[in-house]
């Protein structure tokens, strides 16, 4: 087979990969409008060498569903290896992904959800009470706070305060550092100085509060009784696992990592985004404090689906190619790192009528088609805590939505998305006024 690339932008690769840290939506809004639906972007380490770019709907069905052992999503996102870890069932393929996402699967299926429903509730509920009538609230640090709050428990059932209040910072700061970080990983002399010795010693940091959990929890006589996620972790290859190879320290600590920083920043970032949107749509807030005290839950997870695809957070899903494939009517060589570009498909006005506009409705009068909503991935490689993240979303909605009004700050400031690790997050923090419910009119 004879393989080629589409073509892409002619700039340096140094430049590319600028653009591709730095400002992500103009470049790829750029090279749609010159090369189309398909194209190709040449980069350096730490991202991969080429990577053909995807949204079409057929398309991204195509990779999606495409047999797991030719498409290695660990191998095209490897620039989280140095975060998440080796075993993360982010960056693990074929037999060893099956293993940790079937392991994983049960502490976020639906029986599992309503459970945490109530402690997201609570948690909600507390966080919003430090909210004050005419204040104005950065949401993007106030959501932050409450979803670290929520995955914490979820994930360890976290009671001792002092823990909670030792690893939370540590967390923040790998949500927060500067992708320039990122090339500290291909230089390693780099990793003796400044901003890369200090994420180094906060990694450090971290795993020693993780292990230090892990150690204690497997000595806790009452594992069984326990319905957090460690807990059900260290269960596996007893009681009703027996057959099952137990997990390593370091197995855990990577799975634990994967579900605190992945489980938290990118809700995080959708709420800020879907306070902003309400703020700068009363019409549409007017409906949505109708549904909070309705408790129409459909509506207000309408709501968040249209601010992830408005407001796209994560834009693209990876996958390595490991052997010459035909993609799209493409011959790619091996090694091509194809993208499913979220954020195109989500701003396509081929797959999203008015797609500029803010309307919850379309995710309710079935008008979105298969494989163009895309904030949590497909395929095998659906993200296992999408229905958490709505049903958590729609949570906080509801508690802030049945209290308080939301307007934009007095200076009027249009918001625009930054990139913050590898989330697209509101540039000013999506500030908001909120004013309590039984004193506007």
């Amino acid at each position: 087979m004879t393989t080629a690339l589409p073509p892409g932008p002619p700039l340096p690769r140094s430049v590319q990969t600028f653009l591709y840290a730095k400002q992500r939506g103009l470049l790829l809004n750029s090279a749609a409008r010159r090369y189309g639906d398909t194209f190709t972007l040449r980069m350096v380490a730490p991202y991969a060498d080429r990577v053909v770019v995807f949204s079409r709907p057929e398309h991204i069905r195509e990779i999606f569903a495409a047999d797991p052992a030719d498409l290695h999503a660990g191998e095209g996102n490897r620039l989280l290896v140095h975060i998440m870890g080796e075993h993360s069932v982010l960056l693990t393929d074929e037999a060893e992904h099956a293993r940790a996402r079937r392991l994983l699967m049960p502490a976020f299926a639906g029986s599992s959800l309503r459970g945490y429903r109530t402690l997201v509730e609570a948690v909600a509920k507390a966080h919003v009470d430090g909210w004050a009538d005419g204040s104005t609230v950065h949401t993007l640090d106030r959501m932050n706070e409450l979803t670290l709050d929520v995955i914490m428990q979820v994930v360890f059932g976290m009671t001792d305060e002092r823990r909670r209040g030792e690893l939370a910072p540590r967390l923040r700061r790998i949500v927060t550092v500067n992708p320039l970080v990122f090339f500290g990983w291909k230089y390693p002399r780099l990793q003796q100085h400044g901003p890369w010795k200090r994420f180094r010693d906060n990694q450090n940091a971290i795993d020693a509060l993780l292990y230090a959990e892990i150690g204690e929890r497997r000595a806790h006589p009452d594992l069984d009784r326990r319905a957090d996620v460690l807990s059900r972790l260290l269960a596996v290859g007893a009681g009703e696992q027996p057959s099952d190879t137990p997990l390593s320290d370091a197995e855990l600590r990577d799975q634990l990592v994967t579900l605190l920083l992945a489980g938290h920043e990118t809700t995080a970032s959708a709420l800020s985004w879907a306070c902003h949107e309400l703020a700068a749509a009363p019409d549409i807030q007017r409906e949505a404090r109708r549904a909070a005290h309705d408790g129409d839950d459909k509506y207000l997870e309408a709501v968040m689906k249209e601010s992830m695809r408005r407001r796209t957070v994560i834009a693209a899903t990876g996958r390595m190619l490991t052997r010459d494939m035909t993609i799209g009517g493409l011959d790619l060589p091996r090694g091509t790192v194809v993208s499913t570009s979220i954020l195109l498909a989500h701003r396509s006005p081929g797959n999203f009528a008015d797609a500029a506009r803010f309307r919850p409705e379309r995710f309710l009068d079935g008008s979105v088609g298969p494989n163009t909503w895309l904030p949590f991935g497909g395929g095998v490689r659906r993200c296992l805590g999408a229905g958490f993240s709505l049903m958590e979303g729609t949570a906080v909605l509801r508690e802030i939505l049945t209290r308080f009004t939301l307007h934009l700050p007095a200076d009027g400031r249009t918001e625009r998305a930054r990139i913050r690790n590898i989330t697209h997050v509101p540039a000013h923090g999506a500030r908001i006024r909120v004013t309590a419910n039984d004193s506007v009119a």
